[in-house]
């Protein structure tokens, strides 16, 4: 069962809150799961509560999602900014941990893996890599761009996930509806005197992307400097981590599993997934 936490960053001229779930025993070997640009991390609750019986699992709301705060000035939502972010909440677990990251959780994860002294000790990437094409990133700029200020219904805002995260694969009605659940607040609605629902982040994280020209993100320097043992998914139809870049990874020793029937990202909800995750952690136990 998730339980809620935060920790307090500090961040420019004020300090913010940086919210969490977490599952399993805090004595237990610590597993960080980070979630993807416009997520949250009650993504990770299936394969969360899977993971819960052999570790302590924490999974943040990075800046501006979920019930973390936003962020003052919207030009901050930048990988930097999560990873000075992540790194208070890495403080407070003070002990190794091994990381999972989907899409943005896991360039935030390589960042952070790549650094000296890291207390990251196994690194599993969900379909993202060293190479971040272009035309992947305005895939994910146009939707985030054309997204609805307000949801009539939940069932609106369902639909609407179902159609721009349909990449995710195959996810039961019951799937949807958690992702759902967790991806709204009520907001006032200005024309009238009730409340609507609107998306879980704060509009603006949208800002860097929509004021940068797009080229493709070359990373492989910070790749070359990771040297734990690392997990690579990749969704088989994945417009962000590309076949090339993926066999790439694989031939530095990366270990590798493909997810059939998904793009960008797996949501690592189905039990094939969740196992091949699982032993990959429990390999150093052995």
């Amino acid at each position: 069962m998730a339980r809620s936490g935060s920790v307090n960053y500090f961040f420019g001229t004020r300090f913010y809150k940086l919210a969490f779930v977490e599952f399993g025993n805090p004595a237990a070997p610590a597993v960080v799961c980070v979630h993807g640009l416009t997520r949250n991390g009650r993504d990770f609750d299936a394969l969360a509560e899977a993971l819960s019986d052999r570790f302590h699992v924490i999974c943040p709301d990075l800046p501006g999602r979920g019930k973390s705060d936003w962020l003052e000035d919207p030009m901050a939502y930048q990988p930097p900014t999560y990873v000075a972010a992540l790194g208070h909440l890495l403080a407070q677990i003070n002990k190794p941990v091994a990381w999972i990251g989907t899409s943005l959780g896991g360039i935030c994860g390589m960042m952070i893996a790549a650094a000296q002294n890291t207390p990251v000790t196994r690194l599993v990437l969900n379909d993202i890599g060293p190479l971040i094409p272009a035309t992947g990133l305005a895939r994910i700029r146009d939707y985030m761009l054309a997204a609805p200020a307000r949801f009539a219904s939940l069932a609106a805002l369902t639909s609407y996930l179902r159609e721009v995260h349909a990449p995710f694969g195959a996810l039961s009605d019951t799937e949807w509806a958690h992702l759902a659940r967790f991806s709204t607040r009520q907001v006032l609605d200005p024309t009238s005197e009730g409340k609507t629902i609107s998306l879980h982040y704060d509009p603006k994280i949208a800002d860097p992307i929509r004021a940068t020209v797009l080229l493709d993100v070359d990373m492989w320097p910070v790749w070359d400097a990771i040297h734990m043992p690392r997990l690579v998914i990749r969704g088989a139809m994945s417009d962000l981590l590309l076949l090339d870049t993926y066999e790439q990874m694989l031939a530095t020793g990366a270990e590798g599993y493909v997810v059939q029937e998904a793009g960008h990202a797996p949501a690592l909800t189905d039990h094939e997934s969740q196992a091949r995750i699982k032993a990959f952690l429990l390999e150093q136990y052995v």
